[in-house]
């Protein structure tokens, strides 16, 4: 087989969205196992569009999901410069190779003229496509045109009569009447080249015989195929993904508010868990396996597992893959993982403890499924909050206010004189003695006491959890504030 090279290609005109990521994925994976090349190109051509700092986020998006690059910007190959702003000197010369080979050809229409062309195809409700106005000039026009230094752009010669066919991986043979296909621009005025003409031209001289992108770009492969007959060049092996739709409707889109992968990042989702769940948007690894590392998708891969159906981006299915990974990861992990999600909810100086840190993160590890809920879950360890005293009514644990606070008063003189050892367990113990002396269930005491020491309806572990972490003085300081909100 010959050696695979395939290339991400982004433009930096913004955020990474989940497709670009979906695309650099697979990319990535095709090349890993073929044992193949992975090329980073930056596409570039398109200064009007460009976002200062878009490509730093390329760069960082790579560096957190370890997708790892063998040619790019700062991995100089055999084929660089990869970044195509530093290559606009060389597309000229091939544009005007096709000119000579009459696959293309001088454009003088000045843009006043193309707008107005626009505007009646609008106005019949029809795309724009160029009437061909300059196709057929005269060499001598050309010429005078050209030393009288008329603005031009180069335009693709595309044949006007039967069809054009070309094979994808994902959708098979597909055919269309040339007669459809436009008279695409190939060369600009400014002398760069298009996003379509560069993409060929750079495909080409670096080699590249993959070639994965959207479905989107369907429509534009025979314009592609035909630019690498004119030069006599190999076609490479074309594999269009679906959309990924945010439901049956509407496609997943930054404008309707969608997240990028930075943002879910930002939102607290792990970089693996997304990434695993974007590799199966469009994919299947053909058994009931959904968690994947990285490295395990190097190996599992396969081409004739990619679907050609939409794929529909679940948030929730995200949210338990998510809280999936979170519960596999090891204590010392997560803690790392978590560390500034605990240090916003705790504050600097209570998260400065090693030790309460440790013990918080054990407490909810189990109970988190994205690392954005911890802030407000375990805030109440450095200040209570107000409360309504109605949360110490449980049917199920056979609460009240009024017996609340009886066992409020009892775990008060139980915690001031309290000697023992301050750990979870033996203040379970020993409080579970203290029910059965003056005759309460466990409940009875528990559930108050979580209460008053959380003041939260759902709190991240159990009342002598809490109360560890808290330390005697705090807890037996919450106890009384209880006490005091139940009127005693």
């Amino acid at each position: 087989m010959e050696n695979v090279r395939t290339r991400f290609a982004p433009s930096p005109t913004g955020y990474m969205h989940i497709g670009n990521l979906r695309t650099c994925l697979y990319e990535y994976l095709i090349a890993r196992v073929n044992d193949g090349t992975f090329v980073l190109r930056i596409e570039d051509t398109d200064q009007e569009r460009y976002v200062e700092g878009a490509m730093d986020a390329v760069f960082n998006t790579l560096a957190l999901t370890g997708i790892g690059f063998d040619e790019g910007p700062g991995k100089e190959g055999a084929y660089g410069p990869y970044i195509q702003s530093q290559r606009r000197n060389l597309y000229k010369e091939y544009a005007v190779k096709l000119v000579e080979s009459g696959h293309a050809y001088y454009c003088f229409c000045t843009k006043e003229r193309l707008d107005s062309l626009k505007t009646g195809d609008s106005q019949l409700g029809t795309s724009f496509n160029y009437d061909r106005h300059c196709r057929n000039l005269s060499k001598e026009e050309i010429e005078a045109n050209l030393k009288a230094g008329v603005p031009y752009v180069i335009r693709q010669k595309m044949p006007v009569d039967g069809t054009t066919t070309f094979s994808d991986l994902v959708y098979g043979d597909i055919t269309v009447e040339n007669k459809t296909l436009d008279d695409q621009v190939l060369l600009k005025s400014d002398g760069l080249p298009t996003y379509n003409f560069a993409n060929v031209v750079d495909d080409h001289l670096m080699k590249i015989t993959h070639v994965v992108r959207g479905n989107e770009y369907l429509s534009s492969t025979p314009k592609y195929n035909k630019l690498y007959e004119a030069f006599g060049w190999e076609i490479p092996t074309y594999i269009h993904l679906p959309p990924i739709m945010k439901d049956a409707h509407q496609k997943l889109s930054k404008r309707n508010g969608d997240a990028s992968f930075l943002d879910l990042v930002d939102k607290g989702y792990l970089v693996e868990a997304i990434l695993n769940y974007i590799a199966l948007l469009g994919w299947s690894p053909g058994g009931s396996e959904e968690f994947f590392t990285l490295a395990e998708l190097e190996k599992a891969f396969t081409l004739d597992g990619l679907s050609k159906s939409p794929a529909i981006f679940d948030i929730e299915k995200l949210k338990w893959m998510n809280g999936e990974y979170i519960r596999r990861m090891s204590p010392k992990a997560f803690l790392e993982a978590a560390k500034p999600w605990l240090t916003e909810g705790l504050g600097e100086e209570l998260a400065a403890d090693e030790a309460v840190l440790t013990k918080i993160a054990g407490l909810v590890q189990p109970r988190t499924v994205i690392l954005s809920d911890i802030p407000e879950r375990i805030s109440f360890f450095g200040n209570l909050p107000d409360y309504d005293t109605v949360l110490f009514c449980h049917k199920k644990m056979k609460t009240d206010e009024e017996n609340s606070l009886v066992a409020l008063k009892e775990l008060l003189r139980f915690f001031q004189n309290y000697k023992g050892v301050w750990a979870s367990n033996d203040l379970y113990g020993e409080i579970c003695g203290l029910a059965g002396t003056i005759e309460m269930k466990n409940s009875q005491l528990l559930w108050p006491l979580r209460t008053a020491l959380s003041g939260r309806d759902v709190s991240p572990g159990g009342a002598t959890e809490l109360a560890e972490i808290l330390g005697q003085t705090e807890t037996i300081r919450r106890i009384e504030i209880g006490i005091d909100m139940l009127g005693g």
